[in-house]
C-alpha cells in the first residue's frame, strides 16, 4: 500500500508538511508506524525543520548516515544554508548512484532547481514511479520555465490516477492562477478551505489565499489574509512580499514593506527580480538625454 494514499499510515504527516503546518509535522507520534514507514517519516521531519530555520541542526543530525535519502535532506540543509556548491555535488553524486530513489529524485531536484539547474531536475524527477511529490515539483518547475502548457499537463495526468490527493489539488490551483479567469475563483476555494479551517490553517495557505483574493480584485480580503500571516509570523517572507505587492497595487508608499523585506529575506526572488528590472530600466535610460527647446 502507498503509505501517502487515503489508507496509508502516513497520509496525516504528508498533508501537514504539504499544508505548510511545519510544526505540526515535527510533533507527529510516529511511535505507532510500521518499520518501513519510520525512515519516510523522519525525512519529512527533517525537511520540516529546515523549513523552519534548523538547517544547521539537520546537518549536524544526518551527519555520518549512509542512507541516500539522509543524505540528501543534508543536501537540501546545505542548500539552504548557502552552500550551493557543496549541495549540487552531493545531489549529482546521488543521482548517479541512487536516481530511482524518490527521496533522492525530489530533494534533488528541489535543489538543481533552486540552483538554476532545471534540466538537471526535470531529468531527475522524470524518473519518478508514481511520486505526488515528484509531480508537484515538476508542475513547479514548468511553471517557473513560463511552460504552462507543460505543467498543465503534468497535473492533468497525476488527475486520472490520484484523484482528490491534496497535492494533486494543489498543483492544479497553482496552474490555475497562471492560467487566470475562472480558474482564480477554483485555486481560492482551495486554499480558502485550508486556510480557514483549525486543522489544516497555517501561514503558507493563508498567503495562497490571499494571492488569490488579489487577482479576483478583492484587495480588503487579501489584506486580512496577509495581515493574520505577518501576525503569526512577523518575519515570513512570502507574507511580506505580497504585502509590499498589495500596498502598490492601493497607491500606498511601500517603503517600510520593502525595508521589511529585505531585512527578513535579502535575495528574497521578488527583491532580486526588482533589482534587475532596475538595473536594465537605468541602462536603457542612460542611452538617452533629455532635450531642452529654447
Amino acid at each position: 500500500m502507498d503509505p501517502y494514499s487515503a489508507e496509508g499510515e502516513l497520509i496525516n504527516i504528508h498533508n501537514h508538511f504539504h499544508q505548510g503546518q511545519y510544526q505540526e509535522v515535527i510533533d507527529f507520534d510516529t511511535s505507532a508506524l510500521s518499520a518501513e514507514n519510520e525512515l519516510p517519516a523522519r525525512i519529512l521531519a527533517l525537511r520540516a525543520r529546515i523549513a523552519l530555520g534548523q538547517a544547521e541542526d539537520v546537518v549536524a543530525d544526518v551527519q555520518g548516515e549512509s542512507e541516500p535519502e539522509l543524505a540528501a535532506v543534508g543536501a537540501l540543509a546545505e542548500y539552504s544554508l548557502g552552500k550551493t556548491d557543496a549541495a549540487v555535488k552531493t545531489i549529482e553524486k546521488l543521482a548517479s548512484s541512487a536516481g530511482d530513489n524518490q527521496t533522492v529524485q525530489v530533494l534533488g531536484g528541489t535543489v538543481l532547481q533552486a540552483a538554476g539547474k532545471s534540466e538537471e531536475a526535470l531529468a531527475l524527477l522524470s524518473q519518478h514511479s508514481g511520486s505526488l511529490d515528484a509531480v508537484a515539483l515538476i508542475t513547479q518547475i514548468h511553471l517557473q520555465q513560463n511552460r504552462t502548457d507543460l505543467a498543465l499537463k503534468e497535473v492533468a495526468a497525476a488527475r486520472r490516477w490520484a484523484q482528490d490527493s491534496l497535492l494533486v489539488n494543489l498543483a492544479e490551483s497553482w496552474v490555475g492562477l497562471r492560467l487566470g479567469g475562472d480558474k482564480y475563483q477554483q485555486a481560492f476555494y482551495v486554499f480558502e478551505e485550508l486556510a480557514q479551517a483549525p486543522s489544516t490553517s497555517s501561514i503558507a495557505s493563508l498567503v495562497s489565499q490571499a494571492v488569490c483574493e488579489l487577482h479576483l480584485g478583492r484587495v480588503e480580503e487579501a489584506q486580512s489574509a496577509l495581515e493574520q500571516a505577518i501576525q503569526k509570523q512577523p518575519d515570513y517572507a512570502e507574507a511580506i512580499a505580497n504585502f509590499l505587492v498589495l500596498t502598490v497595487i492601493i497607491g500606498q508608499d511601500p517603503t517600510e514593506i520593502s525595508s521589511s523585506l529585505k531585512k527578513a529575506a535579502p535575495q528574497h526572488p521578488f527583491l532580486v527580480d526588482l533589482e534587475e528590472k532596475s538595473a536594465l530600466f537605468d541602462k536603457a535610460a542612460a542611452k538617452y538625454s533629455a532635450k531642452v527647446s529654447a
